[in-house]
């Protein structure tokens, strides 16, 4: 899919979208479900289409002192004892030459290499330093389009995509105090248009506050929809990020049910040291009447 000798590009920002934050325990657990979602689109012929509205860069250099430590960084040297996160390690190393773990791909680039000729995604960045970046990182990647928009304000022209079958990813960075209610706006209008999309919405947890409005948001949009919150630290520091959740709209056949047994035993593993692993599994479906 990508040419030979492809020079990447990435940056060094510190904030949530960047190198520091690549490959932590947050992105394992988003990037992990998200492998999930793309192999089952891929299960069957018909073409999909996925969209990401805050793409980045595309790829990130990992670097001491850095989250990946605590993330991949930690499942890497044993990843052949983690056969259930076989799709996701794969393409990890596809971006790591001779098994040293120096770099991480971002959202596009995972995305990427699960389409086919049939398949499409579409990109939105609006920082211009990313954009630029993850123009040239996905040149190789002939069915998939990126644009420098404002994702709130112009998703409703994609959505439904004419594939009509597919993914929207939304993952802000939350440096807004409005992303939540961007988040829930987003999706319910999306809805509105493409009833049968898989939806996933990736959310920081920090305090509850947010979340619940965003949850209570949610609640009864779909006939199919969760939060699963994955967390390694106590919750009770707003201040810091303790963990992160994802808003599942219209899963994939027995995704949930996998989740249920394979999230709680990572969990497990990334907390060794701080001892405090939680998994929550929230049913956001409407409630039947009566």
């Amino acid at each position: 899919m990508y040419t030979t000798g492809h020079e990447w590009i990435w940056h060094n920002s510190l904030n949530y979208r960047h190198s520091f934050h690549a490959g932590g325990i947050a992105d394992v657990f988003k990037h992990l479900v998200l492998t999930k979602i793309l192999g089952s689109l891929r299960a069957k012929d018909a073409p999909f289409r996925v969209i990401d509205t805050h793409a980045g860069s595309g790829l990130y250099k990992l670097e001491v002192p850095g989250e990946y430590q605590q993330g991949i960084g930690l499942l890497w040297p044993l990843r052949q004892q983690w056969p259930a996160l076989a799709d996701y390690l794969s393409v990890i190393e596809k971006f790591n030459n001779q098994g040293r773990l120096s770099r991480y791909p971002g959202s596009p680039l995972i995305i990427s290499e699960f389409l086919r000729l049939q398949d499409h995604a579409v990109f939105f960045e609006l920082h211009p330093q990313d954009y630029a970046a993850l123009k040239l990182n996905l040149a190789g990647v002939k069915n998939a389009a990126v644009h420098r928009n404002n994702a709130w304000q112009t998703l409703k022209a994609f959505v439904p995509p004419p594939e009509n079958r597919g993914l929207l990813l939304i993952d802000p960075p939350y440096e807004q105090p409005d992303d939540f209610d961007n988040v829930a706006l987003a999706l319910a209008l999306s809805l509105r248009h493409w009833r049968n999309g898989i939806y996933m919405a990736w959310y920081p947890v920090k305090e509850r506050r947010s979340i619940e409005r965003l949850h209570s948001a949610i609640q009864g949009l779909a006939s199919q929809a969760w939060a699963v919150e994955f967390t390694t630290l106590p919750t009770d520091v707003e201040q810091r990020l303790n963990g992160s959740g994802l808003i599942l709209i219209n899963p994939p056949w027995k995704l949930v049910d996998t989740l249920k047994q394979l999230l709680p035993i990572l969990a497990q593993y990334f907390a060794a040291e701080t001892g405090t692993p939680l998994v929550r599994f929230i049913d956001l479906s409407p409630v039947p009447a009566g």
